[in-house]
């Protein structure tokens, strides 16, 4: 972390949106002085508050303590007992929610399957004994690496049913990825599938599985959803169907009930450099916080269908996908493939027919649909919607008004959510029934988060000064470590500001105490002295009129200490120029200062990408800096991107 005491801030919004009245007026926090009330009878005492919306979670035994804090290390609702897969499941068969669709799912070839609570409680107890019959116990781990199809869910339930920890490897990672998360958490079962769908072609899990498998000397059985039917190689004695065991079992397994800091699942961050870090979450603090942020932040109701487009191998899908939404009984929309398969419509066509109310995607796919046009998400009826959600990273001001005025028609709220892989649950959101909202800005803490913006000895900042954004008290559902690495966990978190968990994000609150997240520290450009940080000048970029989307990264430059170098993306048609590049480096200036003038400007097709959406703005350093990229690139989606760089550079 850079010795300088805080990040520049240079841009500015005033554009405000109260609630809707309609919206508030049925809404579970209906006005702003409600929220304040909550936040503030939370913050006198954060462990009463969390106590207070555990009750809501369903215990096999009560905790004794609330909290147990040694710093940096916590324990929540100690002595408690309880099961997520219960409290998913099991609790809403006694109601009339039994019969309701927990998941509706639509394959990216067309197909679609309805699970009612009452059938999913049915499949998750047969997989539970399907692991328990391959020798599975309370304490072993396993590795599911899986397009995103039902038994995904299924799968991790069941695990959580008999009180096996779960790790779950996005299934667009390589074997290297896969081999290095199995060893590192010691998993002896992999399940997986004959293979996924995106874009039209087919992903072969189980190729990819086995030249992993070969590595893993405790794998001791490979399970195989068949999803694709296309021809696999097999190993006896190690490979099973999916099918074939779940014929075998019967569909009772009772939920077994565990500790509260049992631990429920290993989520693997893909650092940049060197050892994947492996994020223990734990159960009875992680559903607490999850169930509740689900049902306050999404203002969930009993007859909405949800929509979260996370990919169940992240933490969104993790916690708001499957444990947060399922906790509360909610209807679950799951899509398989990708946004513009078979067309540029597909994400609006679903929410048309299936008459979804509340959308929850990344900005990286909000830029995608402005850059392919307000033609695609015209042709459907968008009104069963009537909340927009973000996540991922912060959102461009640009691109908030586009998704509240051509896909929200102005009338549905915006939720920004700031949280991340560590934190388990949000941590900085609107409320939406009663935060006035600002375009670009994820707004205020929830009730019981303590954040703030601090120079790096721990100092807070003014308003709109920029520095480092802090959580200086510990939440229910934060990381508990490192797996197997306690040492590194304190070094990563907790060792830059005295007593406080550093997110690794620059920040400012304006006058109204809003949080503006301005990007990785990692990724401030220091420009003559003054630290800029990336979102900013991407965010300006984004707002000139021919821009879809930017990548801001700093170069090496004799006299400044570093240039600005930006990777654009125009909209649809549009060609790139070096009358345009004058035009945008104008724009910047006018937008945010002479200051933040990008030195190089470079148009392209597309910006690298995870297949989680985020920008993969290492690389672009790389290259923009030595003009090659010689650095891991097992995450990246689509691999040509790199290459159309490169050649461009040439």
């Amino acid at each position: 972390m850079s010795d300088s005491s805080s990040i520049e801030s240079v841009l500015h919004e005033s554009r405000m949106f109260p609630p809707p009245a309609d919206f508030a007026a049925n809404a579970h926090v209906k006005s702003f002085e409600e929220y304040k009330r909550l936040y503030d009878e939370a913050a006198k005492d954060p462990e009463a508050f969390w106590a207070k919306q555990a009750e809501e979670i369903h215990w096999f035994k009560k905790w004794d303590t609330v909290l147990e804090w040694n710093e940096p290390f916590a324990k929540w609702f100690v002595g408690g007992e309880l099961n997520i897969s219960y409290n998913c499941l099991d609790r809403h068969l006694t109601t009339w929610r039994k019969n309701k669709a927990a998941i509706i799912w639509e394959g990216e070839p067309g197909e679609v399957r309805t699970l009612t609570y009452l059938q999913l409680h049915r499949q998750v107890s047969k997989f539970a004994n399907v692991l328990k019959k391959l020798g599975v116990e309370t304490g072993d781990r396993v590795a599911l690496y899986m397009p995103l199809v039902p038994e995904l869910a299924i799968a991790m339930l069941a695990c959580a049913r008999i009180g096996a920890t779960h790790t779950v490897i996005f299934g667009g990672f390589s074997a290297d990825a896969i081999r290095d998360r199995v060893n590192d958490g010691g998993c002896k079962v992999i399940v997986t599938a004959d293979g996924g769908y995106r874009r039209g072609n087919e992903i072969k899990l189980k190729d990819i599985v086995d030249r992993a498998a070969d590595q893993c000397p405790g794998v001791e059985n490979v399970i195989v959803f068949r999803r694709t039917s296309s021809k696999v190689a097999w190993k006896h004695g190690r490979d099973h169907w999916w099918h074939e065991l779940m014929e075998t079992v019967v569909d009772d397994c009772a939920a077994e009930p565990l500790d509260s800091e049992h631990p429920l699942f290993i989520l693997y961050t893909s650092g940049t450099t060197g050892k994947p870090k492996g994020i223990l979450h734990t159960t009875g603090g992680y559903i607490s916080q999850t169930a509740y942020s689900m049902k306050m932040v999404m203002d969930l109701k009993d007859e909405d269908i949800y929509w979260c487009t996370a990919d169940i191998g992240w933490v969104t899908g993790h916690s708001y996908v499957v444990y947060g939404p399922l906790a509360n009984g909610a209807t679950v929309f799951m899509y398989e493939g990708a946004p513009n398969f078979p067309d540029f419509d597909r994400f609006w066509a679903m929410i048309d027919r299936h008459k979804i109310n509340i959308l929850y995607t990344a900005p990286t796919a909000i830029r995608a649909f402005i850059k392919w046009g307000e033609q695609y998400p015209a042709k459907h009826d968008l009104s069963s919607l009537r909340l927009l959600g973000t996540v991922g990273e912060p959102i461009n001001p640009e691109a908030w008004m586009w998704y509240h005025e051509v896909i929200g028609k102005g009338r549905c709220p915006i939720i920004d959510t700031w949280w991340q892989t560590e934190t388990g649950g949000i941590m900085i959101s609107p409320f939406p029934g009663a935060t006035p909202t600002v375009p670009g800005t994820a707004t205020l803490p929830i009730p019981g988060i303590i954040v703030d913006v601090v120079t790096k000895s721990g100092d807070p900042v003014g308003p709109n000064e920029g520095g480092y954004l802090v959580i200086k008290h510990p939440w229910p559902s934060m990381l508990r470590t490192l797996w197997g690495d306690d040492e590194r966990y304190k070094q990563t978190y907790w060792s830059d500001i005295p007593n406080c968990y550093f997110a690794g994000d620059g920040a400012r609150r304006d006058e109204n105490g809003y949080f503006w997240i301005m990007g990785r520290v990692d990724d401030v450009i220091n420009v003559s002295g003054h630290r800029l940080g990336t979102a900013e000048v991407e965010s300006a970029l984004v707002s000139h009129e021919a821009v879809a989307e930017a990548a801001v990264v700093g170069r090496p430059d004799d006299l400044k200490g570093q240039a600005i170098a930006a990777f654009v993306t125009l909209e649809g048609g549009r060609k790139g120029n070096e009358e345009l590049k004058e035009a945008l480096r104008a724009h910047v200036a006018k937008e945010i200062g002479a200051l933040a003038k990008p030195d190089d400007i470079r148009f392209t097709d597309a910006l690298p990408k995870t297949r989680s959406g985020k920008i993969m703005r290492r690389l672009l350093r790389e290259l923009a800096t030595s003009g090659t990229v010689a650095g891991d690139v097992t995450t990246l989606e689509d691999l040509s991107v790199i290459e159309k760089l490169r050649e461009d550079e040439e």
